[in-house]
């Protein structure tokens, strides 16, 4: 990987008018805003399918892609749908904010229309997609037995032939619920067919994807149903211990996440061949590929099944560089990206240091006045990932307002700013400073540069109700990439040709001289205009 930039956003935060972004003609707009910009990455959020809470790190199935993200224009276009159908579907009453209800309501009725047009057609076609990703199978059929029990969780499905997957009870679900198998079915035909149309055009246009892989999968979902030896589960298939992390400095319960705990003694045995299916398909999706929650390869926090909080789990030795080294040889020409944040032992970075893989460096973690230390931009080193913060970070604005003051204090003298500086001058010698630093990636979320606030938040761990956020349209303009641009050209992470006057002196529309080269903060350009 070169010296290089890009942004974080979330394929869900793309403007929209049907409650959601899509893979349609505003992801292609935003690559383009991209391209000007001169990034060459985009960082999503996992694009799988979300279920209770609408998280993007607990999905059904492991390989799955969102239906959310499908793109009713496209499918319009198609002739799969009308556009009166969907004009006809109140898709939420806040632009801002992504209504989970009203697409859940809503979005597997339309799709279910496009696969009684559709399915025939794309026979052909259909069956190469499904040769070519096994997995399918498995995720429609268990998605088509959860929809007949009202979505309830497979471990508390009635039906003991199912839960334990008795051949003849499999075969009878699979004839009586056939209309479902093929409709989940399709929809994954449709939203790889999108997204493979997407990631081409982010291609052609000097555009990579970086992707998160959630190092943990959800107890509901497809992968634990369909290979319970790989996961801790006890005589009832429920899960002996779960997920979790122990109780810090920002969370006195720590914070219990209830994933299922990996089988490592067989998956060792079996040469680990879940995540070696699992890497295969992150990478049919991403160009590089994020390691969530990295460090429970080293050690992982088990909390029996059944507590409410976090505070009585106990840390359990992991597979380590083994299992990386393993995934190392089968995938040679895959990028990793390993999320080593949180308190780092000296085993965990002996582990990031045997496997090469840059690690990650958060500049909100950076200043503070009590311990400043390896993430300020002067101790960082050329192979790590400086973002100025993450999807479980408050906004660069929300960040500045709640900062105590001695935070803040240290964060002006690093970087040369008066006493009297304003927050949006702060952010931008932030973005700078991950800019100009020695790591060879920089990413930062698109909100950072917007100057959002705590209403751009996408996260808070361990809570309900986020991912949430969305971008309105007219948020994103030439001039900010313009702006973007320079500053990644200034310090060597794009080669760019910037716009030029035409023969009558003008720049292209909607750019100006100020855009391209400000000695000064642009916000205060904006304020003498």
């Amino acid at each position: 990987m070169k010296r290089s930039s890009g942004i974080l956003m979330p394929v869900s935060s793309l403007p929209s008018p049907y409650g959601i972004g899509t893979l349609g003609q505003e992801a292609r707009n935003f690559v383009d805003f991209l391209e000007a910009a001169g990034q060459g990455w985009w960082q999503m959020l996992p694009v799988g399918h979300t279920s209770y809470g609408d998280s993007p790190y607990q999905c059904p199935s492991s390989f799955a892609g969102n239906p959310y993200f499908i793109d009713l224009d496209e499918l319009i276009a198609d002739g799969l749908l009308t556009r009166e159908e969907v004009d006809a579907v109140n898709w939420g009453d806040d632009p801002q904010y992504v209504d989970y209800g009203a697409i859940y309501e809503n979005r597997f009725r339309l799709l279910a229309k496009a696969t009684e047009r559709g399915f025939e057609r794309d026979r052909e076609a259909f069956e190469a997609f499904a040769a070519q990703n096994p997995w399918l199978s498995e995720y429609s059929l268990f998605m088509a037995i959860k929809k007949s029990f009202g979505m309830i969780s497979w471990v508390d499905w009635p039906d003991e032939g199912l839960r334990r997957r008795n051949r003849e009870s499999l075969e009878r679900a699979r004839r009586e619920l056939a209309d479902d198998v093929r409709l989940y079915s399709y929809i994954q035909f449709l939203f790889f067919k999108q997204w493979n149309a997407l990631r081409d055009y982010a291609h052609a246009h000097g555009v990579k994807i970086i992707g998160d892989l959630p190092i943990y999968v959800a107890l509901d979902s497809a992968d634990v149903w369909a290979e319970t030896v790989n996961f801790q589960l006890g005589d009832d298939l429920k899960p002996k211990e779960v997920s979790g992390v122990p109780p810090d400095y920002f969370n006195e319960d720590g914070q219990l996440w209830g994933n299922p705990l990996y089988n490592y003694d067989f998956m060792r045995w079996d040469g680990y061949g879940w995540w070696i299916r699992r890497i295969d398909g992150a990478s049919k999706l991403y160009d590089v590929i994020r390691i969530d929650h990295f460090r429970g390869f080293e050690s992982y926090w088990a909390v029996p099944f059944g507590e409410t909080t976090a505070r009585n789990g106990h840390w359990v030795k992991g597979p380590g560089l083994d299992l990386i080294d393993r995934l190392k040889g089968w995938f040679r020409n895959v990028e990793f990206i390993a999320e080593d944040l949180g308190f780092a032992t000296p085993e965990v970075e002996a582990m990031l240091k045997g496997s090469g893989f840059p690690g990650m460096r958060v500049l909100q973690f950076a200043f503070d006045n009590k311990k400043p230390g390896d993430y300020l931009p002067h101790n960082q080193i050329e192979n790590c990932v400086c973002y100025t913060g993450t999807h479980d970070n408050a906004t660069l604005m929300e960040w500045l307002d709640e900062a105590p003051e001695s935070n803040l204090r240290l964060v002006k003298e690093y970087l040369g700013l008066p006493a009297d500086a304003k927050p949006e001058e702060l952010a931008d010698a932030l973005l700078r400073a991950g800019m100009s630093g020695p790591a060879k990636l920089f990413v930062s979320p698109l909100s950072d540069w917007l100057c959002l606030g705590a209403e751009a938040k996408l996260n808070v761990p361990g809570t309900l109700g986020w991912w949430r956020w969305r971008l309105q349209q007219g948020q994103i303009t030439p001039q900010l990439a313009q702006r973007i641009a320079r500053m990644t050209k200034l310090y060597g992470r794009a080669e760019l040709e910037l716009p030029q006057t035409d023969a009558s002196g003008a720049y292209p529309p909607g750019v100006s001289e100020d855009d391209l080269y400000w000695p000064d903060y642009p916000f205060k350009k904006a304020e003498e205009k």
